[in-house]
């Protein structure tokens, strides 16, 4: 497994922690379709968000969200459409969220997370 996958998965994990701290319940992590894949999908009451998480080792390689670039948000909007019609329930409301992980040695990692950040 690579640094950047490492980085990736310990991102991942840390994201959900901190949902699940805040009052979520993680439903999937890194769901599939067709080779795309969302990394959490969370539910909190009738709120059902698609989280797209980010990280980084340090500030010299760009924020994060960055990284969120339309093409991606696209598949990751494909994924999401892929999954209300698998799981979704009706009356719920669904949102794309992105969380930003900055990982800088000798410190704490920092976490950003973006509510509601883009709508297809």
């Amino acid at each position: 497994m690579g640094a950047g996958h490492e980085l990736g998965r310990r991102s991942e994990a840390l994201a959900a922690e901190l949902l699940e701290a805040a009052g979520w319940r993680i439903l999937a992590r890194n769901f599939r379709y067709r080779r795309k894949e969302i990394d959490l999908i969370a539910r909190r009451g009738g709120v059902v968000a698609f989280v797209e998480v980010k990280a980084r080792a340090g500030p010299a390689f760009g924020h994060p969200l960055e990284a969120v670039t339309a093409a991606k948000r696209r598949e990751i909007e494909t994924v999401a459409r892929a999954w209300v019609a698998r799981f979704g329930r009706p009356g719920d409301t669904y949102r794309f969220d992105t969380v930003a992980v900055v990982w800088e040695k000798g410190k704490p990692p920092r976490f950003q997370h973006v509510e509601d950040a883009w709508r297809p």
